[in-house]
């Protein structure tokens, strides 16, 4: 046996071995995606959990206040020049007419395929920032609710973690950081692997706050709706 025949084959054999641990790695990460949510139910009352077409898990339930809402995870794979991101999304379903549509989206990229302030027509003025805010919403906001719900929203995002939120006539929503992945899995296997066994429900608990005051931003007094406390982010 030659040489350069030796060094195929062995280069072969290693191709084939890292092949199969990627598969191996892959269907275990699969696997360990679905209790990635568990602790939900500590923090929602009657929370129902769905497997999505991603593996990962959708938990819905309600508050105290008999609200229902829905937590969800995306895993954010699109910006090569990061780590992939697993978002962690709270949608509060909380329907008030007199509520316009304002989003603001953290350091956005354009490729943040899950973010509704992409499809909001009107720019609006973002409060200031240490880092890139993009603020826009559907043109129905009064002026004195736009700068209501901005000063709220300079307090929220000054939690870095936060990337964005939304408020709506049908009601809330807050996206924030859940993990980042492992740097060692992306690199050398372009797999998206987070070190994480399941959210805390602490860190469930506190988006579902940030949501629940949230429903209340355009208000023009604060705590009204449902008697809850307004509780300011981080």
């Amino acid at each position: 046996m030659t040489p350069s025949f030796a060094l195929l084959i062995l280069s072969a054999a290693v191709c084939a071995w890292i092949a199969l641990r990627s598969m191996r790695d892959q269907r275990e990460a699969m696997a360990e995606r679905s209790g990635l949510l568990a602790e939900a139910g500590e923090v929602l009352s009657g929370a129902t959990t769905v497997i999505g077409p991603d593996h990962y898990p959708v938990v819905t339930g309600r508050i105290d206040d008999g609200r229902q809402i829905k937590v969800e995870l995306i895993a954010d794979t699109l910006v090569t020049r990061r780590l992939p991101q697993l978002w962690l999304r709270v949608t509060l379903y909380d329907a008030a007419p007199d509520r316009p549509t304002i989003g603001m989206l953290a350091r956005p990229t354009g490729s943040e395929y899950y973010s509704l302030v992409h499809d909001m027509p009107e720019w609006m003025e973002p409060p200031v920032s240490t880092a890139p805010i993009l603020m826009r919403g559907d043109g129905t906001a009064t002026p004195e609710q736009a700068a209501r719900v901005a000063r709220h929203f300079g307090g929220l995002f000054a939690d870095a973690a936060v990337k964005e939120a939304v408020i709506s006539p049908r009601g809330v929503r807050i996206v924030r950081q859940a993990a980042q992945g492992e740097r060692g899995a992306h690199l050398l296997l372009r797999q998206s692997r987070f070190a994480i066994a399941t959210v805390p429900a602490a860190d469930i608990a506190g988006a579902v706050a940030m949501a629940m005051a949230l429903a209340t931003a355009h208000e023009a007094a604060r705590p009204a709706a449902h008697g809850l406390r307004v509780i300011e982010a981080a």
